[in-house]
């Protein structure tokens, strides 16, 4: 009789496990839809900026934008546009990677490493950084509000 008792008990608390775990990989597979825009908006920057494409990157960019470069430099809006749509650097590398986002509410904190090469003024040029670049949703768009890039240092 003890063992039909331990059977009866254990069976509804095994059905609630399954379910539970159920749950747990269902949530697990499916796509962060916040996250997921940002990755497509840091792609369509990163194609932007390749391009210098600076109608796109002036609706990425919110006004008060602001971005810290290797060297320590800051540029607002206007004068990263005007820097990076400069039509003496020509980008012949710029990738993203180990790109991780973290959504909390209407902001968005994304990390990542940055390999770029090409010519500034016919020089040749080559980082390999890690950034920050936090977003914002500005009442249905979302812009990219600040940026950080910065040299790891050698080990």
């Amino acid at each position: 009789m003890r063992t039909f008792t331990k059977i009866r008990i254990s069976l509804p608390v095994i059905a609630l496990l399954a379910v539970w775990a159920s749950e747990f990989v269902v949530a697990q597979a499916k796509p962060n839809t916040g996250s997921a825009i940002i990755l497509g908006l840091e792609a369509k920057w990163n194609a932007a900026y390749d391009r210098g494409d600076i109608a796109t990157m002036n609706t990425l960019l919110a006004d008060d934008f602001i971005i810290t470069v290797e060297d320590g430099s800051t540029f607002s809006k206007s004068g990263y546009i005007a820097h990076y749509g400069d039509s003496t650097v020509h980008v012949e590398i710029s990738d993203m990677s180990d790109l991780k986002v973290r959504m909390h509410g209407k902001t968005a904190v994304v990390t990542g490493a940055y390999h770029e090469k090409g010519t500034s003024k016919g020089k040749p040029y080559e980082f390999r950084d890690r950034f920050t670049d936090v977003w914002m949703n500005m009442n249905g768009p979302w812009q990219v509000i600040a940026s950080h890039y910065s040299i790891p240092a050698s080990p």
